[in-house]
């Protein structure tokens, strides 16, 4: 049977794969388009979620040692994308935050992809985005716990 549950399970798998591939690829993209590279933009997404962070964190999340991280941080302030701040916790260190005009700058990349999005989203029915949903927020919490099971 061509349309089978295993062949449908197998094709959904594959999206998925495919989806997060293409994602990675277009995220890429958009760091060479913008002048900066792919760990800046990780950082600049943590920070965006978040809103500040501290130094290591930021080094925690992207793998990077602390002077590489420093020069990151660097490139980034230039940029004008970021902010030091002094981190009311310890007045020795300091917190990272996005620009006041970083978020405007970062979103003007996505535009096109954004109404893109909006534009496929919209096609679909109610009872269709309630099931998009579910699998999204359900392969979100999925890969959650497969990186707090990494960190064990």
């Amino acid at each position: 049977m061509p349309n089978s549950k295993t062949d449908l399970k197998n094709r959904a798998l594959k999206a998925v794969a495919e989806y997060g591939a293409q994602l990675t690829l277009f995220r890429n993209a958009v760091s060479e388009w913008a002048g900066l590279n792919v760990t800046d933009m990780e950082c600049l997404r943590l920070l965006f979620l978040k809103g500040t962070a501290s130094p290591s964190e930021l080094a925690r999340h992207t793998g990077l040692t602390s002077g590489a991280t420093t020069a990151m941080l660097d490139r980034l302030e230039k940029a004008g994308m970021i902010e030091r701040k002094p981190n009311p916790n310890d007045r020795r260190g300091f917190l990272i935050a996005p620009a006041k005009s970083s978020g405007e700058k970062a979103a003007s990349w996505f535009e096109s992809a954004r109404q893109a999005q909006d534009k496929l989203i919209s096609s679909y029915s109610e009872s269709e985005l309630e099931i998009i949903s579910d699998v999204f927020e359900r392969f979100t919490k999925l890969w959650d716990d497969e990186r707090g099971k990494l960190k064990r």
